[in-house]
């Protein structure tokens, strides 16, 4: 006699609420990242570099090499620095220049427009390096 298990629909999603949702686009914000010099060496011009990995600590759930996250989680990077991070690991990058972007991420959109406090946040960032 054979026995089935009843499995719920959700039984092997992270989060199903955001299953289908798309992804959150802010091209004002993108602007601002944009103008901030970089969270790695200080020095601009920028590009806004979006953070793929995921993190639960941050509810931050990882995007594929076909998407882009919200536009939330990007922080300043020159063009040289943006490549560097696509290079390798995108974790092994970040924990090589011992920064934490999903935290730098948030923290920026948090403050979006108040370029006194973005370039606190970068500095601060930086010197725990």
């Amino acid at each position: 006699m054979a026995c089935r298990i009843a499995r719920p629909a959700t039984a092997f999603s992270e989060d199903p609420s955001t299953k289908d949702q798309k992804r959150i686009r802010d091209e004002r914000h993108l602007a601002f990242i944009r103008s901030l010099p970089s969270i790695i060496s200080g020095a601009g011009p920028c590009e806004a570099c979006h953070v793929r990995y995921g993190d639960p600590t941050y509810r931050k759930k990882t995007t594929g090499k076909g998407q882009k996250p919200d536009d939330a989680w990007a922080v300043p990077m020159t063009p040289e620095e943006h490549r560097a991070q696509h290079a390798m690991s995108e974790v092994q990058f970040w924990n090589m220049h011992r920064i934490d972007p999903l935290a730098v991420a948030r923290e920026l959109y948090a403050h979006t427009g108040d370029r006194e406090a973005a370039v606190r946040i970068i500095a601060n960032a930086r010197k725990a390096k």
